[in-house]
């Protein structure tokens, strides 16, 4: 807890920074909906849901962009798993994601998107990446959908095995 804090205080202070200038920044709140593609400890960590925080800064069709994402694993197998020599592999309790990128809006109502950056998980920072596919319900852009790949690389250190999600989630434009 005491990690996500300074979290937490940086999106506000960097939503406010950003929020004051003249719409050159459009925010979207999401909810998401995870689940584990593959991972060392699939069992114990099959599903998530969170939130997620994605900006986009207006200039062309290519638009750089910012996608901050909290997403807590609720379900568990409670099976012990531990590598050869015997030492015990974590689940995934949660993930915090700070990826920054790009987005291609090929239309006013479709974009596709590759972020990469850090992710929070256990206690370790990870390399991630994360490329999506989002579209707009309307030419308004006030509510968005997106479903997006999260490779998440080196999860496991002992193996080297990477950690793979597909996630599923809906925006509303904050401003």
């Amino acid at each position: 807890m005491q990690k996500l804090l300074p979290i937490i205080l940086f999106c506000f202070i960097l939503i406010q920074s950003f929020g004051q200038a003249q719409q050159k920044v459009s925010t979207y709140l999401q909810a998401q909906y995870n689940t584990t593609l593959y991972d060392r400890t699939k069992g114990n960590n099959p599903w998530g849901m969170g939130v997620g925080l994605q900006l986009f800064f207006k200039s062309s069709k290519l638009r750089p962009t910012i996608d901050l994402a909290a997403t807590a694993y609720l379900e568990d197998d409670k099976v012990f798993r531990m590598t050869q020599d015997g030492k015990p592999v974590d689940d995934i309790g949660g993930m915090v994601n700070l990826f920054a990128g790009a987005a291609y809006h090929p239309i006013q109502t479709i974009y596709l998107s590759l972020v990469a950056g850090p992710a929070y998980i256990n206690e370790q920072v990870l390399l991630g990446v994360k490329p999506s596919f989002g579209f707009y319900f309307s030419e308004k852009q006030r509510w968005t959908g997106k479903i997006s790949y999260i490779n998440i690389f080196n999860r496991d250190t002992t193996s080297k095995e990477d950690f793979g999600s597909l996630s599923l989630s809906l925006g509303i434009k904050l401003f």
